[in-house]
């Protein structure tokens, strides 16, 4: 006996294993088609996981991708209530059902009940067929298939993806932004309900074109709720009460120019998490609107809205209307004005060539065959150059300019990711002070940031994912903390200077520019937390005569600023408050900007501060313990920077972080200064 039972026991098990072994045969062979499965929309969400644009698939359909954790509870204890009482307990075929819609059909003659499950739906929709006999035979195999393979929470993924809810919509995401403008994670049980009701006849219980079928069909469900104790009767009246939707609302398109670059190239189904905040975007997006209107036809607008410390983009405008110009104006090429000087002083300061407080001559002065003058014809005479920069004054900034050297400023901003566009093969010069460049919005809100976060240049990120770009060194944190100080005492617009909020419960440094003819009109800037960047102007380049970056630009940025969070606190102090450039009084040498080049105050040649070592214009091989440094004359102690950064005190060797060329300079105790641009090679290299 114990011998027959060991034997049915093993061929029981040989049985089991056989047929185990076949299933996962004809499984390999015969997979599900999960095409229209993989091709899914594409989403957009803001940084918290809300919907900000879907884009339709190949095929003209709103299939958002939608999980059980995405969904009321309220609508899937519904959708089991109606669609599979058993979902989760069976492998896909429900035999209870199954038996029950067997016997009813034998005793009536006729279906009373089906027995397809959700698995069962789930089958069909990925592989629509004719409802015959045989496609429900193989939807019953393909479900048993499917429940095994994703399990239910897997099932029920691509249900609550590929449920149809009329006409293009697919998946309850889309039902739901369309017929309420939600997502689905809040539903009311009227509006869970109807969802519920929908795929069991999706274009006939249309509520845009069949709302009483529609109001039927989901009372229908609400009363049944009530009556197996999900919903109380109290609330199932009130949901009864309520109107169903009659009109299909479009789909989100918030910060549409960004979420088609962020979209494009992406993968069927991929949802991309940006870094835009939703909320903030939906304002601003109002706000450009009705700037556009006020300027009449007559111009449009950028801006961009950057988190200063994570360099996030916070919200994006690529114009005034995206419905009016699909073009992403943040991307174009225009001419800045003077909205790059403040980094003109920022990299003077940087290499004490200047200080807020030197004083430079406003005077007319001619540069070659070049005359500039001021944008209100007229000179000021000596001025300090903190108020030349508050008052954006041409002719310091081109003697600033000077100071700095036009073609390495081009570089830094290149190397700092910002590359200037310069018309034809020309080579940078001194008319770049005054806008004779090209640069983007993107990267001018890039320089800003790096700004106000003592000097860093870093990419700007618009996917939550991913990380933060290597940042560039442009200016030190001095020198980037002066700046900012000088730009937030920058006479605010007219209009702004009282009785604005944001005038005295923020502090702004921002500059503004006006391009030559004006044709676009800049102002960017940055409180403790956050930098905005303003464009306005034609997209065809052409000139609007009289609107100017104050009077065109300035007032929107702080409208901006105004949609803003209060920043979490003041803006970090500098690193080195003794630093020469907080001095009130600069250092004797650089308290006038001497444009002859003779010696303000001559020294004997064996006191006149020099580097000895390494040579002007050499190169250098950087060796383990580094580069020496020799200096003469001048008063102690001498300090060494190296392209714009100090070097410790009493330093007698520079290691440098790459080859390449760099620029270095010795400053003593008066502020004299001596500058060599050297190239440095690793051993080994050619």
């Amino acid at each position: 006996m114990i011998r027959l039972r060991l034997r049915t026991g093993l061929s029981l098990s040989l049985a089991v294993a056989l047929c185990l072994g076949a299933a996962a045969g004809l499984d390999r062979l015969m997979p599900p088609d999960l095409t229209r499965w993989t091709q899914r929309s594409v989403q957009i969400t803001d940084s918290d996981g809300r919907l900000l644009r879907p884009f339709a698939t190949t095929e003209g359909l709103w299939r958002l991708e939608t999980g059980p954790e995405d969904v009321d509870p309220l609508y899937l204890a519904l959708l089991r209530m109606t669609e599979d009482r058993r979902f989760g307990w069976h492998p896909g075929v429900d035999p209870v059902a199954a038996l029950r819609a067997t016997g009813q059909l034998i005793r009536q003659g006729r279906v009373i009940s089906g027995a397809s499950t959700l698995t069962m739906q789930t089958a069909r929709l990925l592989a629509p067929k004719a409802r015959t006999l045989s496609a429900k035979l193989t939807e019953a195999a393909r479900a048993l298939q499917l429940q095994a393979r994703f399990g239910s929470d897997g099932v029920l993924r691509m249900y609550l993806t590929l449920a149809p809810f009329g006409g293009p919509l697919e998946g309850v995401t889309s039902a739901a932004q369309a017929w309420f403008g939600k997502a689905p994670r809040h539903l009311t049980p009227a509006e869970a309900a109807l969802l519920v009701a929908l795929p069991q006849s999706p274009e006939r219980l249309r509520p845009d074109r069949n709302p009483e079928g529609a109001r039927n069909a989901r009372n229908r469900i609400l009363q049944r709720a009530a009556d197996q104790g999900l919903l109380d009767m109290a609330t199932a009246e009130a949901a009864m009460a309520e109107p169903v939707p009659v009109v299909q609302r479009p789909m989100p398109m918030l910060a549409p120019h960004l979420t088609e670059r962020l979209a494009a190239g992406a993968e069927p189904g991929a949802i991309i998490r940006s870094t835009l905040n939703g909320p903030l975007q939906k304002r601003l997006e109002e706000l450009g609107r009705s700037t556009l209107a006020r300027l009449n036809g007559d111009g449009d607008l950028a801006v961009v809205v950057i988190e200063t410390q994570s360099r996030r983009v916070l919200a994006h405008l690529g114009s005034g209307d995206w419905r009016q110009r699909k073009l992403d104006l943040s991307m174009a090429v225009r001419s800045p004005g003077s909205a790059l000087k403040p980094f003109i002083y920022a990299l003077a300061f940087d290499d004490l060539s200047l200080h807020p407080g030197t004083i430079i001559p406003d005077m007319p002065e001619r540069f070659g065959s070049w005359l500039p003058k001021n944008f209100d014809q007229d000179f000021h005479g000596q001025i300090t150059a903190r108020e030349a920069l508050q008052r954006s004054l041409n002719i310091p900034a081109v003697l600033a300019l000077e100071q700095v050297g036009p073609v390495r400023f081009a570089a830094l901003m290149g190397m700092a990711g910002a590359n200037l566009v310069f018309p034809g093969t020309e080579e940078p010069g001194l008319p770049v002070a005054l806008g004779g460049v090209g640069i983007r919005l993107m990267d001018l809100g890039k320089l800003y940031a790096g700004l106000a976060d003592g000097g860093q240049i870093s990419p700007l990120r618009l996917r939550q994912d991913a990380p933060p770009g290597q940042p560039y060194r442009l200016i030190g944190d001095a020198a980037a903390h002066a700046v900012m100080t000088v730009l937030e005492g920058s006479p605010l617009p007219d209009g702004l200077a009282s009785g604005r909020g944001i005038a005295r419960d923020r502090r702004i440094g921002f500059k503004t520019g006006t391009s030559f003819g004006f044709r676009d009109a800049w102002t960017a800037g940055a409180s403790a937390d956050y930098t905005v960047a303003v464009w306005v102007g034609r997209p065809d380049g052409s000139s609007r005569p009289g609107q100017m970056g104050r009077t065109a630009a300035a007032p929107l940025l702080f409208r901006v600023f105004d949609l803003l969070p209060p920043d979490r606190g003041p803006r970090r102090p500098p690193r080195d408050p003794d630093h020469a450039l907080f001095r009130s009084q600069p250092p004797v040498a650089l308290r006038v900007l001497v444009t002859d080049p003779a010696d303000p105050t001559p020294l004997h040649p064996k006191d006149r501060l020099r580097i000895l070592f390494p040579p002007d214009g050499s190169t250098v091989e950087a060796l383990d313990d580094g580069i020496a440094l020799k200096a003469a004359g001048g008063r102690p102690p001498l300090r060494w920077v190296a392209n714009g950064l100090p070097l410790p005190a009493g330093v007698a060797f520079w290691k440098p972080d790459s080859s390449g060329f760099s620029r270095l300079s010795v400053v003593d105790a008066d502020g004299r200064r001596s500058a060599i641009s050297v190239q440095v090679m690793r051993p080994g290299e050619k």
